[in-house]
């Protein structure tokens, strides 16, 4: 043990447990707030630089700087998050946050800001510029521009663009609330000098780093402008628009011509969701408008704008115009106060009716995130300077792939919305043409997304149960797998709903070949012979081959492409990587062993990949590699201490039957110290397959689920149990399952059988509050979030969405498929709070009252249940919190609580003193 504790470490001492590997000590709650995880890693487009925050657990970020000609760590920097690498790779820029304290501490929040740091990845030197509020590096590492987080000054005088000018002052044009000018300073990185531009809202530089573009606010509006700055040392100014009231709210250059692309709005409509935004060209010096393609169209504020990787094509969005806003009657004198109409204007209504297409809670979730500011895609060909509508109010989603310049997969669920609350979901699909914006029908009514070739002209989909191939030049659809014998369709699939197949790999990039999954292999359809071709041989190793997209704008392969595999072996669940040869067809495997290996990276131009290898002992730090994969060289350590705590022994396979007979596995881990014959305490962890989880390193992190090395640091065994359902029986047969599953370990002499305990969130929640009524097999179940009375959440509302909780039980998780009243006996059946007086087993039941999956009454009502039926039953309601915990101190609280849970009724441990005598609402 560490020779002093501070009193928290004291508090989060998990107990020992009887089998300890010597010299080394037991993994303590406060050991994992110290680990730390690779986040927004960046590799440089020459695959010279990585860089990435290393982020605890609990504490402060570090940002990293490698070098990958040596491997070597050149920089670190204090707090730094949200690294970005320019395209030259000579510059690394990091946000630097304030500290924990002071995030911790500070009352008001909006008094902190962010710092930028700049590393050189040459000499690795470190420069820090405060209170920034955004930035940008140019591509060859020039220039640096970034808005220093103070407001701008009001006094439109101190502006340095064209300060001379004779400004007539009107009326203010006030800018809308949230949208803040600042000053702008631009930084020369060679000799360090700097310049300032006043009160800046957006800005950016082009591709050269020759050029800036800023639109400049002031607080009355009246000296707006939008201006062209020359980046050099007189920065030559040039504006292009001095309008009061202007805007440009989006600013794009071209990635290889100097050609600017913004939306030009103006503040002088006060309603941004009824203002007028231009599509603007910069161009050969003249600034030309790019019309809407459709009559009584416009684009809005937030409308996005971007180029194709090419050039080529310029993607924005638009939307109809809207109708002038209702306006509302207000009370404005005596007569007012009795005037129905004003008074019925201040009432707060929302009407729910049968046929609306949503209901109220969904359709206000679905206007907030989406519908208030709905645009749709238009393209401008740059060359023929023509516009294509792309999505319009009839079919509303599109695909972008901004590298595909024929066709792209668009979609409309407008027809089933109504549909969408108990059947799941579904939509129409198209081939939208990307010259002119025609389209060419699919599939309606599909509850999958098919895959379109890149040239637009075939698509493939499931149905039937098998591949079907689409030819949409004359609507001639062919079944491809009839003849196959290998398992196309998810035999996986336990819902009560359309069996999905294992979907598609991709496309040659000339659409003449569609590369299919089965459940072992990859297969390649031609698709005019309709001949078949297996490109892997997995099903006789049972070893699943998928293909690894690390472009994911990546248009369709090469005919002579090797790709990149993951080759899983589903029985003893290792992944390995491969390549697959498309010239011939040719598999050679390049990473192998009993881990699981993820090729992350690859850098855009140079030859270049990052890979982790993890097992539950070994953290997946970052490997380099070319594409031979020859001489792999790691590059981080992030969490050596691993070594120094005694962590669990090495992970096992247990073979088992499931309730009908199936060939099931869950993953053991003994805990450290075990030695053969040990009986030992066993915490179930589950929910739904988990044996895949056999190599992988465990989260270290404390929330809602077991913290895996916390227990086998503690002398528990951890089980991973696969589980399957029969349709109509969900509760009884996945308690068979984990009966038979958990009673393998005690026949394995493994499970001390008075010492085994469950723990479940969400649908494993409802899973462990159900078991525990049909066996006492569990001497203490930990249920989170659980579903406890299947007749009352069926007609409840999942929250986060507005969706209604009936597609649940009638076609997806909770399996019932069929509605309530269809039969109601079998929502009884499954429902725990029926049988809550058969419990004989303590359970914790954990939930956040803000739940926005589970109505957290449902646990509530399980609690009352236990408790009027004299139950050993105990409610944890964790304020404000939605499904999962999000607030640290309730993670910790939590887990510190459902260790001493266990520790309790599995170790015989003397019970906490809230396990005894509760917590009074407030303490005196």
């Amino acid at each position: 043990m560490k020779a002093q504790l501070s009193l928290l470490s004291v508090a989060l001492v998990a107990s020992l447990g009887s089998a300890t590997a010597s010299a080394k000590e037991p993994l303590q709650f406060k050991d994992v707030f110290d680990f730390k995880a690779a986040k927004t890693t960046q590799l440089s487009e020459n695959g010279e630089v990585l860089s990435f925050s290393a982020t605890p657990y609990r504490g402060d970020a570090t940002g990293q700087v490698y070098t990958l000609n040596n491997n070597k760590l050149l920089a670190e920097i204090e707090r730094g998050t949200k690294p970005q690498i320019n395209k030259a790779a000579n510059w690394v820029a990091f946000t630097q946050v304030p500290t924990l304290l002071e995030k911790e501490t500070t009352k008001k929040k909006d008094t902190l800001k962010n710092n930028l740091v700049l590393v050189n990845t040459i000499t690795g030197e470190q420069q820090v510029f405060e209170n920034v509020k955004d930035y940008q590096l140019s591509d060859d590492g020039h220039w640096l521009a970034y808005r220093f987080d103070e407001k701008a000054d009001k006094d439109a005088d101190n502006k340095d663009i064209d300060d001379t000018k004779n400004t007539a002052k009107t009326s203010e044009i006030k800018p809308d609330k949230k949208d803040k000018a600042f000053e702008l300073i631009v930084v020369n990185l060679k000799d360090k000098t700097t310049h300032t531009v006043n009160s800046v809202f957006s800005y950016a530089i082009n591709t050269f780093g020759s050029e800036l573009l800023v639109s400049q606010g002031y607080p009355d509006g009246n000296d707006n402008q939008v201006a062209l700055i020359t980046l050099n040392q007189t920065f030559d100014t040039s504006v292009l628009i001095d309008e009061p009231g202007v805007v440009a709210n989006k600013i794009a250059w071209h990635p290889t011509k100097n050609i600017a692309a913004f939306t030009l709005g103006n503040y002088v409509n006060d309603d941004m969701r009824r203002r007028d935004h231009q599509l603007k060209l910069w161009q050969n010096e003249q600034l030309t408008n790019i019309a809407a393609p459709e009559k009584d169209w416009t684009i809005g504020k937030t409308a996005k704008l971007s180029w194709s990787e090419d050039g080529e094509r310029l993607y924005f969005e638009n939307h109809p115009k809207l109708a002038a806003k209702i306006k509302e009657k207000k009370y404005t004198d005596q007569a007012s106060l009795f005037d129905y109409d004003t008074i019925r204007d201040q009432k707060g209504l929302h009407v729910w009716h049968n046929n609306d297409a949503e209901i109220k809670p969904r359709e206000e979730q679905q206007w907030k995130e989406i519908n208030k500011n709905r645009h749709y895609q238009a393209v401008y060909h740059l060359n023929g300077k023509q516009v294509a509508q792309l999505s319009n109010t009839d079919m509303p989603d599109l695909a972008i792939n901004t590298n595909n310049r024929t066709a792209l997969l668009g979609s409309s669920n407008l027809p089933y919305l109504k549909r969408i609350m108990y059947g799941g979901f579904f939509a129409d699909y198209y081939a939208v043409n990307v010259q002119n914006g025609e389209r060419k029908a699919i599939i309606s009514d599909y509850p999958f997304r098919p895959s379109l070739s890149p040239s637009g002209q075939f698509a493939a989909y499931f149905e039937n149960s098998q591949v079907q191939l689409k030819d949409l030049g004359n609507n001639k659809v062919s079944t491809l797998t009839t003849a196959i014998k290998a398992t196309f369709a998810d035999d996986q699939h336990d819902y009560p709903s359309t069996q999905p197949g294992y979907g598609f790999a991709g496309w040659l990039a000339d659409s003449s070949q569609v590369l299919v999954y089965s459940k072992y292999d990859i297969w390649a359809f031609d698709v005019k012979t309709l001949k078949a071709t297996r490109l892997t041989q997995g099903k006789e190793n049972n070893t699943q081959y998928r293909v690894i997209k690390l472009d994911k704008d990546q248009v369709g392969f090469k005919q002579d492409e090797t790709l990149l595999l993951s080759a899983t072996n589903l029985q003893q669940k290792q992944t390995e990587i491969t390549k697959l040869n498309l010239a011939d067809n040719s598999i050679s495997k390049v990473l192998s062993g009993k881990k699981r290996f993820d090729v992350v990276k690859k850098a855009k131009n140079a030859d270049k990949y990052l890979f982790t290898e993890q097992t539950y002992q070994q953290f997946p730090d970052f490997y380099q590699t070319d594409f031979s994969f020859k001489n792999p060289q790691r590059v981080t350590n992030l969490n050596p201490q691993v070594n120094d705590f005694a962590w669990g022994q090495k992970p096992e396979l247990i073979n088992y039957k499931g309730f009908d007979g199936e060939d099931l596995q869950g993953v053991l881990i003994k805990p450290a110290g075990y030695k053969k014959g040990d009986k030992v305490p066993v915490v179930v962890y589950f929910y739904r397959y988990m044996s895949q989880r056999m190599f992988d390193f465990p989260k270290m992190e404390l929330n809602h689920r077991s913290n895996f090395p916390m227990f086998t640091s503690n002398g528990y065994a951890i089980f991973l149990p696969d589980i399957r359902f029969e349709i109509g029986h969900p509760g009884k047969s996945s308690t068979q399952t984990m009966i038979n599953a958990t009673q393998k370990l005690i026949d394995l002499g493994i499970a001390d059988p008075d010492k085994i305990g469950l723990q479940g969130h969400s649908w494993a929640g409802y899973q462990s509050a159900f078991m525990i009524t049909q066996t006492d097999m569990f001497k203490a179940v930990v249920s989170g979030a659980p579903v406890s009375n299947m007749t009352s959440a069926y007609s409840g509302i999942r929250l986060k969405s507005g969706l209604a909780r009936q597609f649940q039980y009638e076609t997806g998780q909770s399996r019932i498929g069929k509605t309530l009243f269809e039969a109601p006996e079998l929502y009884i059946e499954n429902s725990p709070v029926f049988f809550a007086d058969k419990v004989n087993t303590p359970i914790l039941i954990m939930f956040g009252d803000k739940d926005d999956a589970v109505p957290w009454h449902e646990g509530v009502q399980y609690y009352l249940a236990l408790r009027r039926a004299g139950k050993d039953a105990t409610f944890l309601q964790y304020e404000g919190e939605p499904h999962h915990l999000k607030k640290f101190p309730n993670q910790v609280d939590f887990s510190i609580r459902m260790m001493q849970y266990f520790d309790h009724y599995l170790k015989g441990k003397p019970a906490a003193k809230w396990m005894t005598e509760g917590e009074a609402f407030i303490e005196e």
